[in-house]
């Protein structure tokens, strides 16, 4: 089925193999990201590729370890009183702002304060503190009106956006806007002046970077020791041409394999092909909450037994990668201490879609249009709505469906009103594993009504269960918790899950020290 596919690309890869004359020097790492990259400020955004970049820009005060735990990165560590009320955060020695400047306290309190007002987490350790200051140039102090044990989880967790500490003349700036430099204390500085939109993005060692002195790098935690002097983003639109230049030798490192094209380059001595990411990525299809049929529990329960979550996978991935996927899914992405599979019993097993459609039937369903968006520039997505659209018809509904680019897509997400007065009725998207890993980094599990995620879901006991999880002693009684708010997402059915799929990173055979998670730029060596 990949074969027109492969041919494509081992063909642009002999046309491309004359250059590799022209490949940069070995202190140069190129690298092909997953997609260009638009929005530079990593606290405004929820955009992946923004958070990777910031990773190389921004320091953060926690990093986050491979069992998904935080761990200290800028702070030497942190002292808790006063029964959990009081957290000190001292500063590590040798922080340093790229312009040249030291990092102090006050700096990372703007910056948090900043963050804080664009992450759901962030705004809930805020309502929990009474008091954020800098007493001193070193420390960090929190005073609180209550217990928070995921302090340190809530500024240092890898899910977007993130908790970039930067100057505090930028981390003044109004959350809502970009900051007008990228000056931080990473590992890499930004070099503005190459950027070519659309195309290229650099970044060279930062010489005055103390990276820290204990610890194990993985993830976002531990030493950041780099040994390139310069990292060279190349945004390719086409996999085509993505996957010769990597085979030719022009590109070491692509973000994405393209799971089509994975065969090939397996092939291909010179390349590896793996999953450094094991929290994957985990689609879903949105319904309006609002708005007919949707608005009708009894209809949206129904429609589990119609949720073929293989089918959605093996859409993604081929038939023949099962490795590559994970099913059921419930509300917590696999493998992680929040996950488990209480409800998901409805998820496995054939599906009778002839009992579904009698079963919508049953509940009310009275013919209302489903408009489904799907964003026509993302090659997964698409595939996913496709087998949502076909699945929906076969269930009954007076399917509609809108497919347009992504961004496009998001202007008519914010419409609350009818089908008919240009509103929406469910919508495919994706997200990061590391996204679903609890309570607190998953956006899409609210139930907040008009105050939370597009859908708008108004489920009053999953609110409560969110805010019980915050507080929570330890990580069994927070399992328990996410145990039980699964239930109630089974019964509610916010919006539907649709299978995990691992997605592979492919990089040439001579780089070593890639670490596990998302794509992260220090400890990487050419042999």
């Amino acid at each position: 089925m990949y074969r027109r596919t492969l041919m494509k690309v081992a063909g642009a890869a002999a046309i491309a193999a004359p250059s590799l004359a022209r490949a940069q020097p070995a202190t140069t790492l190129r690298f092909i990201p997953q997609q260009d990259l638009i929005v530079l400020d990593p606290v405004t955004t929820t955009a992946y590729i923004s958070r990777n970049h910031g990773y190389l820009v921004f320091d953060t005060l926690y990093g986050m370890d491979d069992r998904f735990q935080p761990t200290p990165q800028m702070v030497e560590g942190h002292r808790i009183e006063n029964d959990g009320k009081l957290w000190t955060l001292t500063l590590r020695d040798g922080l340093r702002f790229h312009d040249g400047t030291p990092v102090l306290a006050r700096d990372c309190v703007a910056s948090v304060r900043r963050w804080a007002a664009r992450d759901p987490m962030g705004t809930m350790l805020m309502a929990a503190t009474d008091e954020l200051s800098a007493p001193d140039d070193k420390t960090i102090r929190f005073r609180l009106k209550r217990p928070f044990p995921l302090l340190a989880m809530a500024l240092g967790k890898a899910a977007t956006p993130v908790c970039a500490i930067m100057p505090e003349r930028l981390a003044s700036t109004d959350p809502f806007r970009p900051v007008s430099e990228m000056i931080g204390s990473g590992p890499f500085r930004f070099k503005a002046d190459e950027r070519v939109p659309g195309s290229l993005n650099v970044y060279t060692k930062f010489e005055g970077y103390v990276p820290r002195k204990d610890g194990t790098s993985t993830w976002t935690s531990g030493p950041k020791v780099v040994h390139f002097d310069r990292v060279e983003w190349h945004t390719m639109p086409d996999p085509s041409t993505a996957t010769a230049s990597l085979i030719a030798g022009e590109q070491d490192w692509m973000e994405y394999a393209y799971h089509d094209q994975i065969p090939l380059m397996r092939r291909d001595r010179n390349v590896r092909v793996e999953v450094k990411d094991r929290t994957g990525f985990v689609p879903m299809m949105q319904v309006n909450h609002l708005q007919a049929p949707f608005n009708n529990p009894a209809i949206r329960r129904a429609l589990w037994g119609a949720v073929d979550q293989t089918a959605c996978m093996q859409a993604v991935v081929g038939p023949s990668e099962t490795s590559l996927y994970n099913v059921p899914l419930g509300f917590f992405c696999p493998g992680t201490p929040m996950a488990s599979d209480a409800g998901l019993d409805v998820l496995k097993g054939p599906r009778d879609l002839a009992r579904v459609k009698r079963d919508i039937a049953a509940a009310g369903y009275k013919g209302e249009t489903v408009l489904l968006m799907i964003p026509s520039n993302a090659q997964v997505l698409m595939t996913q709505g496709a087998v949502m659209e076909d699945m929906l018809r076969q269930v009954g509904f007076n399917v509609e469906t809108y497919a347009v680019e992504f961004n496009a897509m998001l202007q008519r997400r914010n419409r609350k009103g009818p089908v008919s007065d240009g509103g929406w009725s469910a919508f495919v998207t994706n997200w990061v594993g590391a996204d679903w890993l609890n309570p607190g980094t998953h956006f899409a599990l609210r139930g907040a009504g008009e105050a939370g995620y597009a859908g708008w879901a108004t489920i009053p006991k999953i609110e409560e269960l969110r805010n019980a999880w915050f507080e929570a002693p330890d990580e069994a009684a927070q399992a328990a918790i996410c145990r039980d708010l699964q239930l109630e997402a089974m019964k509610e059915a916010p919006f539907y899950p649709l299978g995990q799929y691992l997605q592979p990173t492919a990089i040439r055979a001579n780089l070593t020290g890639v670490l596990p998670g998302f794509s992260t730029f220090w400890n990487v060596r050419r042999s």
